[in-house]
């Protein structure tokens, strides 16, 4: 198998029609690490945007329960990526996503934004930063931005961007006009940024932090107020991931798919789970009839019960 029979597969594929194989090819066979990272940034991005990172951090739900989140947002995402928008565990998860939104007010500006760093943090992960094996085509790059159009639309999202330029225009004005230091914010990049040291050995810990934070470029370094990196560290991490690249290139390709529900930063469901009954409950989301559920004492949301992310008769 050549390094590039996956790319050239994707070639043979319509950019619109087989937006999602395109993907899920890009995000299990192609790129499943870098992939995972790009859409962690593009998530930690949205937390310097006042009226993003203010919600998140007055829910608590970031700050007091950082795992279960990351774990619950990331296994979301898998399983409409993996299984799809109809009917299964791909719209099941897109329901419960759904769910969890509509029960606050959020614009949908916030929406849009939200979604375009969700196309374009990929881009520039793997091309513009230079940190991918290959670097993505146009013709993938098109597939990308309309399955994310698509999930857009499935979450009811208005006046959403045709083109990935048209993404990336949106994101980087939406930034230059709202990007700013919040309490929330800043909270929660705070307990992200401990979740993320802790996914590594303690002697590596005291690496990790300056490590990542080096990769952080200056908007976010300022919305959040924390200490401009030194130049040692941001050539270090620069050097370390574009080294990194460098060696996968050389590789032999990936047989079996990696999917983001195999990562073994994910702790919170080790009995698996139902896409239908994880995440939070916030008041007046409606609940699973036979699930067992604990009250967060700071907001008055749901959440599942130990050991009731599963249905019963599937125990």
């Amino acid at each position: 198998m050549s390094r590039f029979d996956q790319r050239d597969k994707i070639h043979t594929l319509d950019a619109e029609d087989d937006c999602e194989e395109i993907v899920r090819i890009l995000g299990s066979l192609e790129f499943p690490w870098d992939i995972e990272q790009a859409l962690g940034l593009a998530l930690y991005r949205t937390y310097a945007m006042p009226s993003v990172g203010q919600l998140l951090g007055d829910t608590h739900e970031f700050t007091e329960r950082t795992q279960e989140r990351y774990d619950d947002t990331a296994l979301i995402l898998n399983d409409i990526m993996e299984h799809g928008f109809g009917p299964g565990r791909g719209r099941d998860a897109l329901r419960r996503m759904n769910q969890m939104h509509r029960s606050y007010e959020i614009s949908n500006e916030d929406y849009l934004y939200v979604l375009s760093t969700f196309v374009v943090m990929p881009v520039r992960w793997l091309n513009d930063y230079g940190y991918g094996w290959r670097r993505l085509s146009d013709h993938e790059i098109a597939a990308s931005t309309n399955y994310y159009r698509k999930l857009g639309r499935h979450m009811g999202i208005k006046d959403i961007p045709e083109t990935y330029e048209e993404f990336r225009e949106l994101m980087d004005s939406l930034e230059a006009e709202h990007f700013a230091y919040t309490e929330g914010g800043r909270a929660v990049s705070d307990a992200t940024l401990a979740l993320m040291v802790d996914f590594y050995p303690s002697w590596q810990r005291p690496l990790v932090r300056p490590f990542t934070k080096a990769l952080l470029d200056d908007s976010l370094i300022k919305a959040f107020g924390y200490p401009e990196p030194s130049a040692f560290w941001r050539k270090a991490s620069d050097m370390a991931m574009k080294g990194r690249a460098k060696v996968v290139r050389r590789m032999k390709p990936r047989k079996e798919r990696r999917w983001a529900r195999m990562s073994p930063n994910i702790r919170t469901y080790p009995d698996g789970y139902d896409p239908s009954r994880i995440g939070t409950f916030p008041q007046g989301c409606p609940v699973p009839h036979d699930m067992l559920t604990r009250e967060v004492p700071a907001t008055g949301a749901k959440v599942p019960a130990p050991g009731q992310a599963v249905a019963p008769e599937q125990r």
